[in-house]
């Protein structure tokens, strides 16, 4: 139980500061979601929703493969920054 309780101690401290590391971007460097979306258009992708989560865009939709996604992109560099799984 000790182990168990130290363990999840861990992982719900350090979950803020993995998130808050993900995008670390001046808001007014940000690049309008609509070149985000018109790039990913282009490789083939689908968009059905983009959100602003842990300072990036998060995007929701297909990718050029039909494979469902939920990745997160850097807002300046639109880099993919990793998905939600």
């Amino acid at each position: 139980m000790r182990k168990f309780l130290i363990l999840t101690v861990a992982v719900l401290t350090a979950a803020p500061a993995l998130a808050a590391d993900r995008c670390d971007v001046d808001k007014a460097k940000w690049r309008p979601v609509e070149e985000l979306k018109a790039e990913l258009a282009s490789k083939g992708w689908t968009v059905s929703n983009v959100k602003e989560e842990d300072g990036c865009y998060e995007v929701y939709g297909k990718d050029a493969s039909g494979k469902r996604v939920e990745i997160f992109f850097d807002p300046a560099t639109f880099e993919e920054k990793g998905s939600d799984d």
